[in-house]
């Protein structure tokens, strides 16, 4: 009898395959995947990955292959977000004893949070005035933005440039880590900011209409679909490769910026083309699997084809995962995109004290303030389970620890 590394559901519609085995999965967020199983246009099946739970609209950390159509909060908002890592020739004894002003550098070179002021107002997550490196990575990506602000009129009072080369804030971070043989790494998650929420939402309301002018009922409203040939087809798949590119590059000038402050900072001749990874994990992609083209949607799923190297990052306290991919097939060669909250930020806020966030994070250079208990990692499952649960989707190459955590 064949032993497999995933339990399947079944609903009204196609299987659902999950690899969550040892790891919480609550029954809002099977509902929630057995909801878009009854989409006539999935392929095969959908995949839920170990670290998956409740989403708007589809749930996070699932995998939808389509034929013919593409749902747009499936995606979600935060289009193109993903992970960066770059490792260094810098070993840990040469790290200073106390890095609080590494952390102070990282946090000079990148704006990141967010403020509300008066009409006016700078966001400080923003920039104000435009550095020369930001604008000259913008340049590929003016023009192309231009024609989609000419077509959808709702992404012109947008933040774009301004946010190009910024962090963003609730789960987004930069670290300082260091991997099993002490070398130092540099780490980042963030996405296609302030103008990809925008796209997102613009197209997630534009399907919700279509369903209604075709007086389609879905099982939630937030499950509306676009069918291929269309022009909002067309124009949502044109508007998420743009939002994409965005967040590859948004991530690529962090990554720079961050690397050139702590060689200021420490004095060190940084050598960082030793080794990078650049992936996506709320994203389309044209893939072909069991014999058709098909659009994959992964959202809170990095691709993990055969050989291909990933990203899985645990929460500010605990370990992350260079990962390279074992081009599973019953996953549609894909895995988690990190641990997955057991906790909602509100929960984690009301359960979870300052002094054990302080407790969880001893060690790393981070905040330990109340402004990120709801990041603290108790709000998320253990990523060794997690791991555990999708040994036969990726091998591990490189485990990296923090020693500094840039929130906003």
């Amino acid at each position: 009898m064949t032993s497999y590394a995933y339990d399947v559901m079944q609903g009204s519609g196609v299987p659902v395959k999950s690899w969550t085995r040892g790891v919480p999965f609550e029954e809002e967020a099977k509902k929630q995947l057995l909801n878009i199983a009854t989409l006539p246009f999935v392929h095969k099946w959908v995949a839920a990955m170990p670290d998956v739970h409740l989403g708007k609209g589809a749930t996070i950390g699932s995998v939808v292959p389509t034929l013919g159509a593409v749902i747009p909060a499936a995606v979600g908002v935060d289009i193109g977000c993903g992970m960066m890592a770059v490792r260094t020739n810098m070993k840990a004894h040469q790290l200073p004893d106390n890095l609080a002003g590494v952390r102070s550098a990282i946090e000079r070179a990148v704006p990141h949070g967010r403020s509300t002021h008066a009409r006016g107002g700078r966001d400080k997550g923003a920039w104000s005035e435009i550095p020369e490196d930001v604008a000259q990575a913008w340049m590929p990506l003016s023009k192309p933005f231009e024609l989609l602000k000419e077509k959808h009129r709702v992404l012109k009072n947008t933040n774009n440039l301004h946010h190009l080369g910024t962090l963003g804030t609730g789960n987004h971070f930069i670290e300082m880590c260091l991997d099993e043989q002490d070398g130092v790494w540099f780490m980042l998650h963030s996405g296609s900011r302030g103008v990809g929420n925008r796209i997102g939402t613009h197209f997630i309301e534009v399907a919700k209409k279509e369903m209604q002018r075709w007086m389609i009922q879905l099982p939630d409203s937030d499950l509306a679909y676009l069918p291929e040939g269309t022009e909002h087809f067309i124009d949502y798949v044109t508007a998420v490769e743009w939002a994409q590119n965005f967040a590859r590059v948004n991530r690529e000038v962090m990554m720079q910026r961050v690397i050139a402050a702590v060689k200021q900072v420490l004095d060190f001749e940084l050598d960082t083309d030793v080794e990078a990874v650049n992936c996506h994990h709320n994203y389309v992609s044209r893939e072909h699997h069991f014999g058709q083209n098909v659009l994959v949607t992964r959202k809170g799923a990095v691709r993990a084809r055969k050989d291909e190297l990933g990203i899985i990052p645990g929460s500010m306290g605990a370990k992350s995962f260079i990962v390279r991919g074992l081009g599973n097939e019953d996953s549609f060669c894909s895995c988690s995109h990190g641990a997955g909250r057991v906790m909602s930020r509100t929960k984690a806020k009301k359960l979870v004290s300052l002094e054990e966030h302080k407790k969880a994070t001893e060690g790393v250079e981070c905040r330990k303030d109340e402004g990120v208990i709801d990041e603290t990692p108790a709000a998320y499952k253990p990523i060794e389970k997690v791991m555990e649960a999708q040994k036969d989707l990726v091998e591990i190459v490189h485990t990296l620890k923090q020693v500094v955590c840039v929130k906003g």
